[in-house]
């Protein structure tokens, strides 16, 4: 398998202990640094926090140009050779 699309991705559910299961999450974001960006997880269900993810700035730059290519390429695949 491609490994870079394992590169970034985002919790969809985790744990919350006030809750007692995996729950579904929201993301938002709790502080925007010169080099990174911190996300607080909050459970769906309570509110509460049940995780954080960093985003470096390197790691933003890449998953911008890789959602470029991604869109810049999809119309060539639906063109016909003569």
């Amino acid at each position: 398998m491609n490994q870079q699309q394992f590169e970034s991705f985002t919790a969809s559910s985790l744990y919350c202990e006030k809750c007692k299961a995996a729950m579904p999450v929201r993301e938002r974001l709790l502080l925007v640094l010169p080099d990174r960006e911190i996300f607080d997880y909050l459970c769906a269900g309570c509110g509460s926090s049940v995780g954080r993810r960093e985003i470096t700035a390197g790691e933003k730059l890449m998953a911008q140009a890789m959602a470029g290519r991604r869109s810049g390429r999809s119309g060539a695949r639906h063109q016909l050779m003569p």
